[in-house]
């Protein structure tokens, strides 16, 4: 099988012309900021989005009973008996601000050297116009779809999808019976094989507070008094062993075990180890799991306690001898199926009461739970063999992923076979600064979903 050249993918692109026009579609979406987090541009672009897709021929609704609105954008096949294929999206993205470095300024779509720039491109407005431009170029070609293709588009995803729910339960009964959906985004992974995972881990988040007294108190007072510095530093060991599992009664006991399947999956597409992440974030600090067996059981089907951050006490520049009044931590748990996030909360507060540590407040901000597949119905299967036609290197095939996103809220409300796979690459650094895709892999998603649609026109997976 002959393969095309990076640089073939790339003069394709240029002179292709839905995918230029899709492309200036693209530079207007990143252009327009929509960031759930600051209530910015949410109503603006899932309008702009409804224009877009009205005029490419889609039936389009947009649901604004909620802070952002959904919209429902339907292109229709002519065969009453054609299955359906459904595209999930958000079309919020995180902030850019002064904390990232930007080569050119983020809201501005650019390309160099054979990459495409700007906040959004892989998370996911460059996943939308992709898709968008493999319909278009289909019915160009054919006239018609072998199959019905809706997209569903969020506003709220990099806010724990808020009203997502709400927003299927109203329209689940009309979207229900999908033959596939395809997630949000994805991408090739350090040895160019493009991976196509299933699942992904859901989340609780929380503060843990302390306070110890009414007013910071001279230090001299030490071996005496109590800190709310020391007090929270004791409670957040007691809930981690010194290897990274929790120390959370029944926590492990609720634990969704991998099956047969979903082990095998790992162990014969994932490439990395832990020598690969000390190389790529240059670690200083031991490992907490080496044993490859152990890494990927950890790794992908196990929770994980995070502290995304801490204050307490002075700052400022020179000495000031306190023992602070006031201590808290930004907390996170990476969850997996079989927890359900505020139940893992308060199996949190009731294991620090038990280690003796009732005077800290825990303090809920959101929560997802998680969703696993084993990758194995017919739809995703198809997926499969399709796309290994596109990458010389091949595919790799996840059960899921350690990421968070709503996959359980959108499998629940719906109950298609969800396959996740896309245009990035392993430094893609979405949410951080020069968030990029390459040309070539985005020209190529388009070839493999226009393919993916072709695939229906003989139902013969």
């Amino acid at each position: 099988m002959v393969f095309a050249t990076e640089q073939e993918q790339i003069e394709k692109f240029q002179t292709d012309e839905v995918t230029q026009h899709y492309f200036e579609v693209l530079r207007t979406l990143i252009a327009k900021k929509s960031v759930f987090a600051q209530q910015v541009g949410l109503y603006e672009v899932a309008h702009y989005l409804g224009e877009i897709f009205t005029a490419a021929g889609a039936k389009v609704q947009i649901d604004d009973a909620y802070t952002a609105p959904f919209v429902i954008a339907e292109f229709k096949s002519s065969n009453p008996k054609a299955k359906t294929i459904i595209f999930y999206h958000h079309y919020d993205t995180v902030p850019a601000d002064d904390d990232q470095p930007w080569t050119e300024a983020p809201f501005t779509l650019s390309v160099h050297y054979g990459h495409i720039y700007g906040r959004g491109v892989d998370d996911d407005k460059g996943h939308i116009t992709a898709r968008l431009t493999a319909v278009r170029r289909y019915l160009k070609r054919m006239g018609d779809l072998p199959v019905n293709i809706t997209f569903i588009i969020e506003g709220a995803e990099e806010s724990a999808s808020t009203d997502l729910d709400k927003y299927l339960k109203r329209h689940r009964k009309h979207l229900r019976g999908a033959d596939l959906l395809v997630w949000e985004q994805g991408r090739t992974d350090a040895s160019g094989r493009l991976e196509i995972s299933g699942g992904n881990k859901g989340i609780v988040t929380f503060d843990m507070v302390v306070k110890s007294a009414d007013v910071d108190i001279h230090s001299s007072f030490g071996g005496v008094i109590d800190s709310a510095s020391w007090y929270l530093l004791n409670a957040l060991a007691s809930l981690r062993a010194s290897d990274g599992r929790l120390l959370v009664d029944g926590l492990y006991e609720e634990i969704k075990e991998p099956n047969q399947r979903e082990m095998e999956l790992l162990e014969t597409y994932v490439n990395g180890d832990y020598k690969e992440l000390q190389r790529i974030y240059g670690l200083e600090l031991p490992l907490l799991v080496k044993d490859r067996k152990d890494f990927l059981r950890r790794f992908y089907f196990e929770p994980a306690l995070n502290i995304e951050g801490m204050g307490t006490g002075y700052q400022g520049k020179g000495v000031k001898t306190i023992l602070p009044a006031a201590a808290f931590a930004k907390m996170e748990v990476r969850l997996v199926p079989g927890l359900e996030p505020k139940d893992v909360l308060n199996k949190i507060e009731r294991q620090l009461h038990k280690n003796g540590f009732d005077k800290v407040e825990l303090i809920y901000t959101l929560g997802e739970k998680s969703y696993r597949s084993d990758m194995s119905a017919p739809s995703i299967l198809n997926v499969i063999e399709i796309a290994k036609n596109f990458y010389p290197a091949g595919v790799s095939v996840l059960p899921t992923t350690a990421g968070t996103g709503p996959m359980h809220t959108v499998f629940e409300a719906l109950e298609a076979p969800i396959a996740a796979f896309g245009i990035g690459n392993p430094n893609s650094r979405d949410h951080g600064g020069d968030e990029n895709v390459k040309i070539a892999d985005y020209y190529t998603h388009i070839e493999l979903i226009e393919e993916i649609i072709a695939s229906y026109d003989s139902s013969n997976y």
